[in-house]
Formats: structure tokens, C-alpha cells, sequence
């Protein structure tokens, strides 16, 4: 009979190692950038950004990798790296996270929340805006979908599962600038969404490429990242700070995000059940 507790006690288990390995490797790609250690003021460059990041995703593979060969007892591709009839979905992915985005500004300039300034073309950042977006999406997903929630499955329900995974995630974004209990909610909304496929397919590309989707279209339509400013295409004026157009902390703080959330959320639960109902022979989570 599986031993249901193993499932938590396992997310319990790589806490501490996850916080050392990943914190060693992102010290180690501060120094890299020839970012400073000692100035709290110091301005971090866009390519500063990716090397850092990057050295963090090296450290959070390296050890989920050990944990799947050395606790989970199996390969690290079952954390959700299945490819096969998977490509759809990631292209799914991309195109909900961009058509959320653009209705979102496009709703926010017609309510006049927001101010249309200028558009300032940079190819450099553009395409380093892609790969940090890449990084900071595997890197999440693989953690708390892939890992976290995948184990946190195996002893509850696989609602319940997803319930404290996106707690945990939003937690995980506690400390963001501009965060509020409001923003701090829609954090934990976007774990229910970028996890709600997940307890039904046990795949990563859908939640991979929403993440990197979601990410990227609100800083190339100029609003911040959870709080965090990036390299905009587009330019904007806040007429002034509300739930509506979500302040600094984005278009994650607004209540447009939560509307965009919800009904996403119910539309991919709704179309998995359907699925299952039409084709029973398939093996669901």
C-alpha cells in the first residue's frame, strides 16, 4: 500500500536544501554579473538580471534532480516533460497569456485608467526580456508544479493539493515590491491557473508557456511583474493607483487580472472534465 505522508513529507524535505543549493548558485551568478554585494541601492542591469537567474535555475534543477533520483526514485522527466501531443499545448499557453494581456490593456486605455506615452523598440531587450521570462518560468514550474505539487498529490486531493501549492507559491512572492494583501490574493490566483492543468495532466509545457506568456506580454505592454519593473515595448501613465489598473505592482494587482483568472481557471477545468467524459480510456490524475 503507498505511504500517502510521503508525498508532504517530501515538499518538507527539500525546503531547506532548495533555500542553500539555489541560494549558493545565485550568489555565485551575483558575483558573475559583477553585481554588488555590499550596495542595497545598487541598479542591476537587464543582462545582470539573466546571468543571476540563470545561475538560480542551475541551482533549482540541480537540486530537484537529486531529490527525483535520490528520494522520488524516478526520472526527472516525470516531472512533466512529456512531449508527446504536448506542443499544442504549449502554444496554447502563449496565446491565452497574450490575448489576456492585450484585452487587459486595451480595456484599462478605454476606461482611461491608462495613458498611452510611446513605444520604445530595443531588439537587445527584447530578447533578453524572452530568455529571463524563459528562466523564471521553468524555474517556478518545475519547483511548484512539478515538484511541490506533484508530491503534495500524492497525499491529498488533487484540489486541495493545488489549494497549498499556490499558497505556498504565493508566499514564495511575498516579499515583491509593491505587494498588498489584494495583489498578494491574485498571486495565489495565478498558482490555481498555472496549476489547475497540471492535476489533470501531470505536464509542465502548458503551465510552462503560460507563465513565460503572462510574463512577457505585461512587461512588453509596460506594466510592471509583480511589482517589478522591467524593459517595457510600450510606455504608459497611470491616471492614479487602484485595484482596477493594479498600481505599481501591475496588472497582477488589478481587478481585471482576477476577472481574467477566473474565468480561465473554470474554462480549463471545464474543458478537462469534458475531456475525461468523452474519453474515458485515457488515464487522468
Amino acid at each position: 500500500m503507498e505511504n500517502k505522508n510521503k508525498g508532504w513529507q517530501r515538499v518538507l524535505l527539500i525546503i531547506i536544501p532548495y533555500i542553500f543549493i539555489a541560494g549558493i548558485f545565485e550568489m555565485i551568478g551575483t558575483l558573475i554579473a559583477g553585481v554588488s554585494l555590499t550596495n542595497i541601492n545598487f541598479q542591476k542591469t537587464s543582462e545582470q538580471h539573466v546571468i543571476i537567474s540563470f545561475s538560480a535555475l542551475l541551482g533549482t534543477l540541480l537540486v530537484i534532480w537529486i531529490f527525483m533520483k535520490y528520494v522520488d526514485k524516478e526520472k526527472f522527466i516525470k516531472l512533466g516533460f512529456d512531449t508527446n501531443n504536448r506542443l499544442c499545448d504549449f502554444f496554447i499557453g502563449i496565446i491565452i497569456g497574450a490575448f489576456i494581456m492585450t484585452v487587459g490593456y486595451t480595456l484599462l486605455l478605454f476606461l482611461g485608467e491608462i495613458n498611452f506615452q510611446r513605444v520604445i523598440f530595443d531588439f537587445k531587450e527584447i530578447i533578453i526580456s524572452i530568455l529571463l521570462f524563459i528562466i523564471v518560468a521553468i524555474m517556478e514550474e518545475v519547483l511548484l508544479r512539478g515538484y511541490v505539487l506533484r508530491n503534495l498529490m500524492i497525499s491529498f486531493n488533487k484540489y486541495v493539493a493545488l489549494l497549498i501549492s499556490s499558497i505556498i507559491f504565493a508566499f514564495m512572492h511575498g516579499f515583491n515590491p509593491n505587494i498588498d494583501l489584494f495583489s498578494m490574493t491574485n498571486i495565489f490566483l495565478a498558482g490555481i491557473l498555472l496549476g489547475i492543468s497540471y492535476i489533470h495532466t501531470k505536464n509542465l509545457w502548458f503551465p510552462i508557456a503560460l507563465h513565460l506568456s503572462w510574463n512577457l506580454f505585461q512587461t512588453i505592454f509596460g506594466f510592471n511583474v509583480s511589482g517589478q519593473k522591467a524593459y517595457s515595448l510600450v510606455e504608459f501613465s497611470i491616471t492614479e493607483n487602484n485595484i482596477i489598473n493594479g498600481g505599481e505592482f501591475g496588472f497582477e494587482g488589478s481587478i481585471l487580472s482576477v476577472i481574467a483568472m477566473l474565468v480561465t481557471i473554470v474554462g480549463i477545468e471545464i474543458y478537462y472534465r469534458r475531456q475525461k467524459l468523452t474519453t474515458p480510456h485515457k488515464i487522468y490524475a
